[in-house]
C-alpha cells in the first residue's frame, strides 16, 4: 500500500524547531523533507549543533536565543518542541499565548507534570500536541483501516512483544534517572492501544532491572491493560537481549473475530541498523482454506510517523479540526495510564502467604 500525498497546509505555516539533538536528526527533519513541510528556523542552547542541522537540511534561520525565535514567529508557526521533559514547561511558559506547539514525547517526567503542562496550555490557549507518533505510522494507518472496515470482525486481543538489544549507551541523559522503560519505551505502546481501543479500566503492571545495566532503572516490562472479560491487551518488552539479533523480535499483533494483523517493525531489531518492516494479515471467508498474506507498506515508523503527528497540529492551525487527534487533552490518559503501571508496578502482586 502506498502513501504518496501527505496533508498540504492550507496556511501559510512554518515550522520552528527548539532543540537539535538526534531524534531531530533522525526522524524530525527527515520527515518533514518527505511531507514537503516548511521548516524556517531552529534554535539549540548548542549554537554549533543547530548550525549543523541548519546546514544538512537547509534551514534559513539558526536563532541565538529563544526569545529570538519567538520575535520572528506568527500566528502561522508551529512550534516542535524536542527537548527533555524537565525543559518543556520552561519553554511553554515563554511561547505566546494561542501558539501552536508539537511536544516531543513524553508528557513530562510523571502525571503531576503531565497535568501542569495541560493546565498551562489551556490556559494560554494554545494548539497543543505531544509527539506520540506511532500512531501515524503506516504501518499502523494500514492496520487501523482495515479494523474499520470491519474486515478483521470484533478487535478482542492487541499483543505488542519486545525482544531486543536496545543501546541505551546513546541516550546518557537516561543514566541515574528512577523512570526509563514504560515512560520512554513503553509509553508507544500504551498509547497506540488506547488509540484503537479507548482508555483501559486499570493497568497490572511489574517493570524490572538488568544485572548488567546497574547504572539504568528498569528496562523490562510487563504490561496488561484491563479491558474488561473479553479483550486481552497486553504489552511485553525486553530491551536486554543481548545474543545476536537472531531470535530477536519486535511486532504488533491485533485479533478480530474474523481475522488478524501482524507487524513486525523491523526499526528494533539490531538497533540502530534495523531490519525491513513486514505488514501480514489474514481474513477467515467461508468455504476458504485460511491463508496470511503480506503487503507491502510505504514507509515506517521512522522517520514517516512524524508526518502524521505534525499534521495533526497544522489541521488544527488550519481550522480543519477542532485540535489535533494527538492533542495534549488527549494525552493526559496515556500518561494516566504510564502513571498506573508504575504503581502497579510498585505495589506488587498477591503474596502467597496472603493466600490461606
Amino acid at each position: 500500500m502506498q502513501q504518496d500525498t501527505y496533508y498540504t497546509p492550507q496556511k501559510n505555516i512554518s515550522i520552528f524547531i527548539i532543540g537539535a539533538g538526534g531524534i531531530i536528526n533522525d526522524a524530525h527533519l527527515p520527515a518533514y523533507q518527505i511531507a514537503g513541510y516548511r521548516v524556517d528556523g531552529i534554535y539549540d542552547l548548542n549554537y554549533e549543533k543547530a548550525m549543523a542541522l541548519a546546514a544538512k537540511f537547509n534551514i534559513k534561520n539558526v536563532f541565538t536565543s529563544l526569545s529570538n525565535m519567538i520575535e520572528n514567529s506568527n500566528e502561522h508557526t508551529v512550534f516542535d518542541i524536542a527537548l527533555p521533559a524537565t525543559a518543556i514547561m520552561d519553554v511553554l511558559k515563554q511561547l505566546p499565548d494561542k501558539a501552536a506547539v508539537l511536544i516531543q514525547k513524553p508528557m513530562g517526567n510523571s502525571y503531576t507534570e503531565a497535568k501542569e503542562i495541560l493546565e498551562l496550555t489551556e490556559a494560554k490557549q494554545m494548539i497543543a500536541a505531544i509527539n506520540f507518533q506511532l500512531r501515524y505510522a503506516p504501518f499502523i494507518e494500514t492496520a487501523r483501516k482495515i479494523v474499520q472496515q470491519g474486515s478483521v470482525g470484533e478487535l478482542c486481543d492487541i499483543e505488542v512483544h519486545v525482544n531486543v538489544h536496545t543501546p541505551w549507551n546513546l541516550w546518557t541523559f537516561m543514566h541515574g534517572m528512577p523512570r526509563i522503560e514504560i515512560l520512554y519505551h513503553s509509553i508507544h505502546y500504551v498509547d497506540l492501544i488506547r488509540s484503537f481501543l479507548g482508555n483501559p479500566n486499570g493497568m497490572y503492571a511489574k517493570t524490572v532491572k538488568h544485572p548488567g545495566m546497574n547504572e539504568l532503572a528498569s528496562v523490562r516490562t510487563s504490561i496488561i491493560m484491563d479491558y474488561g472479560d473479553m479483550v486481552r491487551a497486553n504489552i511485553l518488552t525486553n530491551h536486554c537481549h543481548q545474543f545476536g539479533y537472531q531470535n530477536q523480535q519486535s511486532y504488533i499483533k491485533l485479533e478480530g473475530t474474523k481475522g488478524a494483523i501482524k507487524i513486525n517493525m523491523g526499526v528494533l531489531i539490531d538497533y540502530p541498523r534495523g531490519v525491513p518492516d513486514r505488514f501480514e494479515y489474514i481474513i477467515i471467508e467461508e468455504n476458504k482454506q485460511p491463508e496470511w498474506k503480506q503487503m507491502e507498506v510505504n514507509g515506517g515508523w521512522f522517520p514517516h510517523a512524524f508526518i502524521g503527528s505534525m499534521a495533526q497540529v497544522m489541521m488544527a492551525v488550519d481550522g480543519i479540526i477542532p485540535r489535533p487527534d494527538n492533542s495534549v487533552q488527549d494525552c493526559i490518559d496515556t500518561m494516566a495510564c504510564v502513571e498506573a503501571a508504575y504503581k502497579s508496578s510498585d505495589s506488587g502482586g498477591i503474596k502467597l502467604t496472603d493466600i490461606n
